[in-house]
C-alpha cells in the first residue's frame, strides 16, 4: 500500500511538472508571436506619420497576448483541477477497495474459525457420547455443551443470512406489537442457560412496542454475545430494560477492556475488527455490531456505545413506544 502511495504521488508529479512544462512553452510561444506582431508592425507602418493607429494596433497585438496567456492559464488550470479531482477519487476508491479486501479476508478467516469451532466441538462430544458409556449427569453436561455450540453455530448463520437480505433489500419487516419484557427477558434466560453465573438483569415489566420481534431478538443477541466473549469470567454482564421519554432503552454492560474513543464509531463497520485475525484472541465475525446497528436504522431506533465506569462498556438499544 505504502509502495502504491508513493507511485500515485509520483505520478501525480509528474502531470503537475509536465502541465507547468506546457503552460511555460505555450507563454514561449505567444511571446514569440508577439515579437513577430511587433515587428510586422513596425515595418508596415511608421509610428510618427501614424501615431494613433499604430498606437491602436499595437493595444490589439498587446491584448490578444494578453487573451492567450489567459486562454493559457485557464486551460491549464482546468485540466490540472479535473487531474486532482480524477487523481483524488481513483486513490481515495484503491484504498477504499483495499481495506474493504482486507476486511473481507479478515471475516473469511473468522467466518471460518467461527464455523469450524462449534462444529469440532458438536462433533467431538457426539464421538465422546458415542465411544463412553457416562452416567446420566456427564452425559447431560456434554449434550448441553452440543445445544450450546449448535446455538452458537445458528446465530452464526442467521447473522450472515439476514445482513445478505439486508443489504440485497430482499428483508420485509414484520411489524407486530412485541412485549419487550417478553422479549429481553427470554434472551437474558437463553444466555443464562448457556452462561451459568454470567448474567444479571434489571427488567421493566409491562413494557411493549411495535417493531420486529425476530430482528430486535437478533439485535439483543448480537450484543450478549459479544458482551460475554470481552468480559473476564467472574464478572457479570448486566442486562436492563427500562423506559423512558416515550422509548424503550435496553442496556447492555459489559465489564471487559473498554473501546478507546477513536474505535468507538469503527466497531459498527463492515467486517471492522481491531487487529488481525492471527493476533486476535476473541471469537467473531466483525458483522454482529455493524448488523445491529442496521437493524436498529431499520427498526427506526438507535444503538449508542458509551463507556461502563470504571470499565467495560454499554451498547444502549432504544426502540420507540407505542401508544
Amino acid at each position: 500500500m505504502k509502495f502504491q502511495s508513493i507511485i500515485h504521488v509520483l505520478l501525480l508529479a509528474y502531470i503537475i511538472a509536465a502541465l507547468s512544462f506546457w503552460w511555460l512553452s505555450l507563454e514561449k510561444q505567444s511571446r514569440v508571436i508577439y515579437d513577430k506582431e511587433m515587428v510586422a508592425l513596425r515595418e508596415s507602418m511608421d509610428a510618427s506619420v501614424y501615431p494613433v493607429k499604430y498606437e491602436r494596433l499595437q493595444e490589439e497585438i498587446s491584448l490578444r497576448k494578453s487573451k492567450r496567456s489567459k486562454q493559457y492559464l485557464g486551460e491549464g488550470l482546468t485540466f490540472l483541477f479535473v487531474i486532482l479531482v480524477g487523481s483524488s477519487i481513483v486513490y481515495t476508491t484503491h484504498r477504499f477497495s483495499n481495506r474493504l479486501s482486507r476486511q473481507q479476508n479478515n471475516f473469511m478467516l473468522s467466518v471460518t474459525h467461527e464455523l469450524k469451532s462449534p462444529i469440532a466441538a458438536m462433533k467431538l462430544t457426539l464421538q465422546t457420547l458415542q465411544k463412553h458409556k457416562l452416567d446420566e449427569q456427564k452425559q447431560a453436561e456434554l449434550l448441553h455443551r452440543c445445544v450450546t455450540e449448535a446455538d452458537r453455530l445458528h446465530e452464526l448463520c442467521n447473522n450472515i443470512l439476514i445482513a445478505s437480505q439486508m443489504e440485497g433489500g430482499q428483508y420485509e419487516r414484520d411489524w407486530e406489537k412485541v412485549s419487550l419484557s417478553g422479549l429481553v427477558q427470554s434472551c437474558f434466560d437463553a444466555y443464562k442457560m448457556r452462561y451459568p453465573n454470567r448474567f444479571v438483569a434489571q427488567i421493566e415489566e409491562r413494557v411493549a412496542a411495535e417493531t420486529d420481534r425476530m430482528l430486535l431478538q437478533l439485535a439483543i443477541n448480537n450484543l450478549l454475545e459479544n458482551a460475554v466473549k470481552y468480559t473476564p469470567a467472574d464478572q457479570p454482564v448486566t442486562v436492563v430494560l427500562q423506559t423512558q421519554q416515550r422509548k424503550a432503552l435496553i442496556c447492555i454492560k459489559d465489564q471487559g477492556p473498554g473501546i478507546r474513543e477513536e474505535e468507538k464509531k469503527k466497531v459498527f463497520e463492515k467486517f471492522y475488527r481491531v487487529g488481525n485475525e492471527d493476533t486476535r484472541k476473541t471469537k467473531g465475525t466483525g458483522l454482529g455490531l455493524y448488523l445491529t446497528k442496521k437493524i436498529m436504522t431499520y427498526l427506526k431506533g438507535n444503538i449508542v456505545l458509551r463507556d461502563n465506569k470504571p470499565g467495560g462498556s454499554v451498547f444502549e438499544l432504544s426502540v420507540p413506544l407505542t401508544d
